[in-house]
């Protein structure tokens, strides 16, 4: 009598015995999220090397009714990649699918497979004299599935929108192994429902993206980057707005950096220095394809108003990297100093001011002794707004309170018609805390896209809803 295959055993019919890992060891790397808070398991870990696999193998799943997780760089910030501890699930990881397809200069977009990092694409659209905008501190580990997944922002947001708006066509696997190919570089396509919109931001939960088209850009010629003090956020956005009216999309990234945000990166990151006198808060802006001496012309008009109270205009390429090794070494500075209680939201530009104000003094009342770690893209009214006490031994009676302080930083900017997540997504982190903010109409609609697709709730479960 014949035994029946194991599941691993048929998914290395599919891929090949070494693309199947069972080994505890081996699956480890695949189970804990970037963060280190969701640890959970699974039967097995798939590296598929083309979409047809990656087809094959959800086939494989479907009809044994497993849950499907899929993986990309693994660098989700709220566990949108971490299977739960029940050790059913299959994880899929797209790493294999990493080539860069087709680049179309005149046409100005790039093909690409999902698991290329988001380094290889910026790399490959400079290579022909292009720009891929899309900019995030893991850019060498991150892969553009999970960004599209993750409808990531980044720095220059401001110019050029999140992914959304980066992306022309995908190809997606459904969740019951068809293949989508919609993977067109038009930049008009008003035949139906713009399916890819579905997919993208939806974190895996309604299908996997395989591939994309992405837009590109003229590689800017010219890029003046500046760090300045400024005495507080209301500063920063009337200098934001002036910025804008005087350079309009040549003003390509706008960060506030609170002092406090500064001080863990230079405590914590070898070879970070200071670049100006300390301040309360600084702008880190970057402008582009605009001439030097006209922003430097624009910023000394700035000091001499107020508006700015130090500053410093890099004068190399290497300085300027230096100065936005200070913006995007803040998460791993937090990391190295201990575990905090993490938002990602947005608010009107407008309200910036107000939403820090309000939360700042509301946390303060509540928590007293509680730090505060502010920054983020200012240009688009997206904060990284990160607490825990300055004492380490002090943040696991602080974490239990964790309820109570989502509570007061989801209503203020709730009440400012803001959002809980801003670029990293819901996954398991705040599954349960848009039920609070959204309303049953937006989620029942939520819920019949995912039963349409999803009739099984195989993919992806537990994150989003």
């Amino acid at each position: 009598m014949t035994s029946t295959p194991s599941l691993p055993d048929r998914l290395v019919e599919v891929v090949g015995t070494v693309q199947v890992l069972t080994d505890p060891a081996d699956i480890a790397p695949f189970v804990t999220d970037w963060r280190g808070r969701y640890r959970g398991a699974a039967q097995c870990v798939v590296r598929p090397g083309s979409t047809a696999e990656v087809a094959a193998v959800v086939k494989i799943c479907v009809e044994a009714g497993v849950a499907i997780v899929p993986q990309g760089g693994n660098t989700s910030l709220c566990g949108a990649a971490t299977p739960d501890a029940s050790g059913g699930a299959v994880i899929i990881s797209l790493s294999r699918l990493n080539r860069i397809c087709t680049v179309d200069r005149k046409n100005s977009t790039i093909s690409v497979e999902a698991g290329c990092t988001l380094a290889a694409v910026q790399e490959a659209a400079s290579a022909v004299d292009r720009l891929f905008p899309l900019a995030l501190a893991s850019e060498g580990t991150c892969q553009i599935g999970g960004n599209l997944s993750t409808n990531a922002g980044g720095v220059q947001v401001l110019r050029y929108g999140n992914t959304r708006e980066l992306t022309l066509g995908l190809e997606v696997v459904l969740p019951n192994g068809d293949i989508w190919d919609g993977r067109r570089g038009l930049r008009k396509d008003n035949t139906g429902y713009d399916l890819k919109q579905l997919f993208i931001g939806a974190e895996g939960t309604l299908g996997i993206i395989t591939g994309a088209v992405l837009k590109l850009f003229p590689l800017p010629k010219t890029r003046t980057t500046c760090w300045l003090n400024v005495d507080s956020p209301a500063a920063a956005v009337d200098l934001l707005n002036a910025a804008k009216a005087a350079f309009d999309a040549q003003l390509t990234a706008f960060e506030l950096i609170s002092n406090t945000s500064l001080g863990l990166v230079l405590t914590h990151i070898p070879e970070s220095t200071r670049p100006t006198a300390g301040s309360p808060w600084y702008v880190l802006a970057e402008f582009s394809d605009s001439k030097p001496a006209a922003v430097a012309h624009w910023l000394h008009s700035r000091l001499e108003s107020g508006e700015v109270v130090d500053g410093v205009i890099a004068q190399s390429g290497p300085q300027a990297q230096k100065l936005w090794a200070l913006r995007e070494h803040i998460s791993e500075a937090q990391k190295i100093e201990g575990i905090s209680i993490k938002h990602d939201v947005s608010v009107p530009v407008s309200c910036i001011p107000e939403f820090l104000a309000t939360a700042d003094a509301a946390l303060a009342a509540a928590f007293p002794g509680i730090r505060i770690v502010a920054f983020g893209h200012v240009g688009d009214g997206n904060l990284h707004y990160n607490l825990s006490k300055a004492d380490a031994h002090d943040n696991a009676t602080f974490l239990a309170s964790e309820p109570e302080v989502h509570r007061i930083v989801h209503d203020a900017v709730h009440a400012l018609n803001g959002s809980i997540s801003a670029e990293h997504g819901i996954g398991q982190l705040k599954r349960e805390e848009i039920l609070r903010y959204k309303s049953p109409v937006e989620m029942a609609l939520m819920r019949t896209l995912k039963q349409a697709l999803d009739p099984r709730g195989l993919m992806n479960p537990g994150k989003v809803l």
